[in-house]
């Protein structure tokens, strides 16, 4: 099995380069030492480089722009040594979890543990490449990767989740995000305790308070009995607020006083309640848009980000494209009692596919193809479900029914564009051309029409 590669860069050459050498754990490794006629990050980049250890006096604007630009940071896992200066662009760098920043007098057996954990994670990795038909992954809580970006992800979630820190998890749909959430919950010490998730995207503006503070019966018309809001569903435990910067920016004043006060009232209540709860929150947009649109609150952001987190695309995380595919296969074999298989054509072809809606997308289409293959999945078994509209004029083929309102036809495109996107209310809307909220509303006027009342 071929060696990881190690580079490194060392401010002060000869102290550092002996400390360096004298870790055990550099033996697990290829080294390649930083030549003093090239820029190392052009050095990075011209090289395929595995660990990165570098030892800087100062990180220069130009270094972090480059790297954050670039596809180092998914690439390489770094190590950076300094001499404990303060340095901004250091430090922005390590929000967005560029890896691991050892300052002066350094400690030799933390940086060969840190070393030593890289080797592993590359010696199983190149253990499930040699077995590309496999559905065997690693697994870290509810989470499946053997990918580098996975492994990264896993550590992250593994130190955050012993604290009782918010959490903001960034990424596109399909990426993962509940599964991070509920990952983090069941490595936290409040994993004995509810784990509730609220979709705020989902949410009809009139009812966003009730549905987080619930409401006593009486409250409003309708209201026919007490209900528990998710606040007190996930008391002592996590409370999951998904699509946050989708929440209506009045009721995002009144979830910034719950996270400054640790207090609630129910809708219609005067009694006080006390949150006891871990908040982890995600989103599918990049929070500065969200903040520069006004969607979203900074404030609010600032208290849900204590630990940003961001969930890598699935075109980020290498082999786990077709082992993911594996895996789905894998199980649903075993839950049919079947033997089906990918041929090499339908692995390439899953390999090398965009994968705009990420796991999700993958694992449905995954589900389609056994459904339609007999024994062997072929490439013509995988289908695809556009996320865009189509443009095309309508044609013959579609079918009106004859004296069908204008309003329930309506209705039906809503929900059937509701349906292909898999619930997705931001997807929804930009398909059938029309804002979320207004999409909001009339789900709403749907639902009142079904049940004829406007109790939660």
């Amino acid at each position: 099995m071929p060696r990881p590669t190690l580079f490194y860069h060392l401010h002060r050459r000869q102290e550092g380069e002996a400390r360096l050498l004298a870790l055990p754990s550099c033996q697990h490794f290829n080294k390649i030492a930083s030549s003093v006629d090239q820029p190392w990050l052009d050095q990075l980049h011209s090289n395929s480089i595995d660990v990165a250890i570098i030892e800087l006096s100062h990180l220069s604007q130009q270094e972090y722009a480059e790297l954050t630009d670039s596809t180092l940071m998914s690439n390489i896992e770094f190590i950076f040594l300094s001499e404990g200066k303060p340095d901004p662009n250091l430090d922005h760098l390590m929000s967005k979890m560029a890896g691991y920043h050892f300052r002066q007098p350094y400690d030799a057996d933390i940086i060969n543990d840190t070393l030593e954990d890289f080797a592993q994670d590359f010696k199983s990795h190149s253990a499930k490449l040699k077995q590309p038909f496999s559905s065997e992954l690693d697994q870290y809580g509810l989470l499946v990767g053997s990918s580098r970006a996975m492994h990264k992800l896993y550590r992250t979630v593994r130190k955050v989740a012993a604290t009782e820190s918010n959490v903001l998890i960034v990424g596109e749909s399909g990426a993962g995000k509940e599964l991070v959430a509920n990952t983090i919950h069941l490595a936290s010490n409040r994993v004995d305790q509810p784990f509730i998730a609220i979709n705020c995207g989902a949410l009809s503006p009139e009812l966003v308070d009730s549905e987080l503070f619930g409401h006593i019966k009486g409250a409003f018309t309708g209201a026919h009995r007490d209900h528990r809001g998710v606040f007190e569903q996930a008391e002592g435990g996590t409370l999951f607020l998904d699509e946050v910067t989708e929440m209506p920016l009045e009721h995002q004043v009144k979830l910034l006083r719950v996270l400054e006060s640790h207090e609630y009232r129910s809708v219609g209540s005067q009694q006080l309640k006390k949150a006891n709860v871990r908040i982890v929150a995600a989103t599918n947009r990049n929070p500065t848009d969200a903040i520069d649109a006004g969607r979203f609150r900074e404030d609010l952001y600032f208290r849900l980000a204590h630990f940003p987190i961001q969930v890598p695309p699935l075109r980020d995380r290498e082999n786990d494209i077709t082992g993911l595919a594996q895996h789905f296969l894998a199980y649903r074999n075993t839950a049919e009692k079947q033997t089906k298989a990918f041929s090499n054509e339908s692995l390439n072809f899953i390999q090398q596919h965009k994968w705009t809606g990420n796991v999700r997308e993958l694992k449905h289409a995954v589900e389609r193809a056994y459904i339609l293959a007999e024994d062997e999945i072929l490439p013509s078994h995988i289908t695809i479900t556009p996320l865009e509209p189509s443009t095309d004029p309508l044609t013959d083929d579609v079918q009106i029914p004859a004296g069908m309102r204008l309003d329930e036809l309506e209705k039906a495109a809503i929900y059937k564009a509701l349906n292909e996107s898999l619930g997705n209310k931001n997807e929804t809307a930009k398909q059938l051309g029309i804002s979320v909220k207004t999409l909001y509303n009339k789900l709403s006027k749907y639902e009142d029409q079904t049940t004829g009342t406007d109790d939660p």
